[in-house]
C-alpha cells in the first residue's frame, strides 16, 4: 500500500511541476514576444523620427526640427563645427544652411531602453553659405526618448 502511495505522491509531483513549468514557458513566450515587439516599435519611432528630421530640414520646417532636437542638442558636422539647437534652427530659418537632398545609403538602428543610436551612410547635398555642396558621409545619432518622443541629442558626422 505505501508503494502505492509514493507512485501517486511522484505522479503528482512530476503532474504538478509538469503543469507549473507551462505556466512558466507561456509567461516567458509573452515576454519575449512583448519585448520583441516594444523593440521593433521603437526601432520603427526612431526611423520615422530620422525620416521627420531629414523631411523637416529639406521643407524648412522649423515646427517640426524645434520638436525633434533635444534642448541640449550637439550637431556635429563634417568639418568640425558642432552647433546648439538654436544655431541649427536659426542657420536653416535664415537660409545660412540649406539642405535639399538626403540619399540614404544605409543605416542601422540600435535601441537600448531610452536611447537609441543610428548609424547611416548618407549623402547630402545642399548650400552652405551661398556654395553648394554634396557630400559622402558617415553620421552618427544619438536619440532619447522622453516625454516629448524621440529627440535627437547628438550627432556627428565624417566625411567618406
Amino acid at each position: 500500500m505505501e508503494t502505492g502511495n509514493l507512485q501517486l505522491k511522484k505522479r503528482y509531483s512530476y503532474q504538478h511541476i509538469k503543469a507549473h513549468m507551462k505556466k512558466i514557458f507561456i509567461a516567458l513566450l509573452f515576454l519575449t514576444v512583448t519585448i520583441v515587439g516594444r523593440a521593433q516599435t521603437d526601432t520603427t519611432d526612431v526611423l520615422k523620427a530620422m525620416q521627420k528630421m531629414e523631411n523637416a530640414f529639406v521643407n524648412k520646417d522649423g515646427i517640426s526640427l524645434n520638436a525633434l532636437l533635444h534642448p541640449d542638442l550637439a550637431y556635429g558636422h563634417s568639418n568640425t563645427w558642432v552647433q546648439s539647437k538654436n544655431e541649427v534652427v536659426a542657420d536653416m530659418a535664415s537660409g545660412k544652411t540649406v539642405y535639399q537632398k538626403f540619399e540614404n545609403l544605409s543605416m542601422s538602428i540600435s535601441v537600448h531602453k531610452k536611447y537609441a543610436t543610428v548609424k547611416e551612410r548618407v549623402i547630402v547635398e545642399g548650400v552652405a553659405n551661398g556654395n553648394n555642396f554634396k557630400i559622402n558621409l558617415f553620421v552618427l545619432h544619438l536619440w532619447v526618448k522622453n516625454k516629448k518622443g524621440w529627440q535627437l541629442l547628438s550627432r556627428q558626422g565624417v566625411k567618406l
